[in-house]
């Protein structure tokens, strides 16, 4: 926190002298290390603007392929019968703003720069119909949801006087390793009038890094270890009821 203090007083010094960029803004940290034990991480954005508007931050994960599937019941089996793949998913997503978002910009303005989760468009491996592909949408969507990776409320960007702005971003335990981009919009009347984007690495370090490294190169190994381990500690714990 005190580096972001002096952040903060640094962008209120400096911000008079770039009057052609309305918005600055950065982070506490650029890395979040996953480590053994890992439960989730909380990174604060802070920054200044030059000129009123109501802001919008967004946070995206590193893209992917996706599949979704549907399953229909198939001579009394629940059986795989069409499925979709979606480009680019981000495996992380979140939004925050200092109004609600319908407030800060319309429809259109917020499908253009994918803002909110009702606006995430993500495009199909074979061309499809818009009807067709919806459903599995809305269904990615929502088991993105419930995995707590797309968070379905925006979180609160809060101003700390009329220039200075600060707001949470909150990682998951689960959250996926990669690099992140954290973009920043100043909205006025409904339009971008500014816009700021940054970097962020999510990543494994020291013993979590190399247990995942080997589980990647030698899978078959890493599972029958993991196999012997969970035996042997079925065993101890069996051993350890008969005595008691």
């Amino acid at each position: 926190m005190t580096r972001a203090l002096l952040v903060l007083i640094l962008l209120l010094v400096t911000a008079p002298m770039a009057r052609a960029q309305q918005l600055v803004a950065d982070l506490s940290s650029h890395l979040v290390a996953i480590t053994t034990g890992f439960t989730g991480a909380d990174l604060v954005l802070f920054g200044a603007i030059d000129a009123p508007g109501d802001l919008v931050v967004i946070v995206r994960g590193p893209p992917s392929e996706v599949v979704i599937r549907r399953k229909e019941r198939t001579v009394g089996l629940w059986l795989n019968r069409s499925a979709v793949t979606f480009k680019d998913v981000p495996g992380f997503y979140e939004v925050a703003s200092s109004k609600p978002l319908a407030e800060i910009a319309s429809a259109e303005q917020r499908a253009r720069y994918g803002i909110g989760t009702d606006q995430l468009r993500f495009e199909t491996s074979k061309k499809r119909e818009e009807l067709f592909v919806a459903p599995y949408r809305a269904a990615l969507i929502a088991a993105r949801q419930q995995s707590g990776l797309f968070p379905a409320e925006p979180r609160q960007t809060q101003f700390l006087g009329p220039r200075l702005f600060r707001t949470t971003i909150a990682f998951p335990a689960n959250v996926p390793t990669g690099l992140y981009q954290v973009e920043v919009l100043l909205f006025n009347n409904g339009a971008v009038v500014s816009a700021q984007s940054t970097p962020l690495v999510v990543s494994r370090i020291g013993f979590s890094a190399e247990i995942f490294s080997f589980s990647q190169q030698h899978a078959a190994t890493y599972a029958a270890c993991a196999l012997a381990f969970a035996v042997a500690a079925g065993w101890a714990a069996a051993a350890a009821f008969r005595k008691g």
